[in-house]
C-alpha cells in the first residue's frame, strides 16, 4: 500500500482564487508546508502525492476520459488502437500513459519539461515509457528533434497540461508538427478556453486550430474533469481528432496568435 499523506485543504480564502493559484499544505516531518497544485516540481517529489490528491481527493477522471474518446475516434478509422505510437507531451509521472498501455497502444514516449516529472515515473512506474525526454519542446535543436521524431509517433496525447502556462502555445504546435500526415491527436482543456472573452494565446489556438483544415475533429465531449477544493465540479472538454497537415508558423502569426518573425 502506498504511503497517506496528511493533506490539508484551506478552509477560507479560496473563493476567488484561478484554478492554477488552488493550494493545499502537506503536514510532514519537518512541519506543515503550503504548495500550489500547480508546483508539480515539489508534488512530483513525494511518491503518492500527485495521485493522493487529485485522483483520491479530487476525483479526476482526465485520463481515462481522453484516452476512451481517442480509442473510439480511432475506431472510427480503419486504423488499429494497439498499432498507435502515442506521443506523450506533458507526460509528467505517467498517468495517462499507464492508461493508455491498458489500452495497449504499441509505443509510448513521453516529454515533459521538468526533471522531477522524469524521476516520478522511473521511480513508481518504471518500464512504462519506450523512452522518456526531458526537453523544452519550445527550444529543440535539430538534433533532438529528429531523435524524437525517429520514434515515428502517429499519435499526440496531453491531459491536464494546456492552457495555464505549463505547455506554450509553440511547444504544443512543435508536438503536433513531429508526429506524422494523418495521425491522431487527443487532449483535453478547461471549458472556458472557447470562450471568445478569452483572449490568451493558447486559448486562440486552440479555437482557430479546431476550425482550420489542419485537424479533423472526430470527437469533442464536455465533462467533469475533476472536484475543486471547495467540492465543485470542474468542467473540460475532452477533444480528440485526426491530424491533416502541418502547422505553419505563418498561419499562427497571421491570427495574431505568436508575433510575426522580423
Amino acid at each position: 500500500m502506498p504511503k497517506r499523506h496528511r493533506i490539508q485543504f484551506p478552509k477560507s480564502g479560496v473563493d476567488n482564487l484561478n484554478q492554477d493559484e488552488a493550494f493545499f499544505y502537506l503536514q510532514g516531518s519537518g512541519g506543515r508546508r503550503k504548495i500550489r497544485f500547480h508546483d508539480y516540481d515539489e508534488i512530483y517529489q513525494v511518491p503518492g502525492l500527485y495521485e493522493q490528491i487529485f485522483y483520491d481527493r479530487l476525483k479526476c477522471t482526465s485520463p481515462v476520459k481522453v484516452a476512451t474518446i481517442l480509442e473510439s475516434a480511432v475506431k472510427q478509422s480503419q486504423d488499429n488502437f494497439t498499432e498507435l505510437r502515442v506521443l506523450d507531451l506533458g507526460a509528467g509521472n505517467g498517468m495517462m500513459g499507464e492508461e493508455l498501455k491498458k489500452h495497449g497502444v504499441s509505443r509510448l514516449v513521453g516529454v515533459d519539461i521538468i526533471p522531477e516529472a522524469y524521476d516520478a515515473t522511473i521511480r513508481d512506474r518504471p518500464g512504462l515509457y519506450d523512452e522518456y525526454y526531458v526537453e523544452d519542446f519550445t527550444t529543440l535543436d535539430k538534433e533532438k528533434k529528429e531523435d524524437i521524431a525517429s520514434w515515428q509517433c502517429d499519435c499526440m496525447v496531453t491531459v491536464a497540461a494546456l492552457g495555464f502556462g505549463d505547455i506554450p502555445t509553440n511547444a504544443f504546435i512543435e508536438a503536433f508538427n513531429i508526429i506524422s500526415a494523418q495521425g491522431w491527436v487527443a487532449f483535453n482543456i478547461k471549458e472556458t478556453f472557447f470562450n471568445e472573452s478569452d483572449k490568451t494565446g493558447f486559448s486562440s489556438m486552440i479555437r482557430e486550430l479546431l476550425f482550420s483544415n489542419f485537424i479533423h475533429v472526430y470527437h469533442i465531449e464536455r465533462y467533469r474533469h475533476r472536484l475543486s477544493i471547495e467540492g465543485e465540479p470542474l468542467y473540460y472538454y475532452a477533444i480528440a481528432g485526426r491530424k491533416n497537415a502541418d502547422v505553419p508558423q505563418a498561419f499562427l502569426e497571421s491570427k495574431g496568435i505568436i508575433p510575426a518573425m522580423q
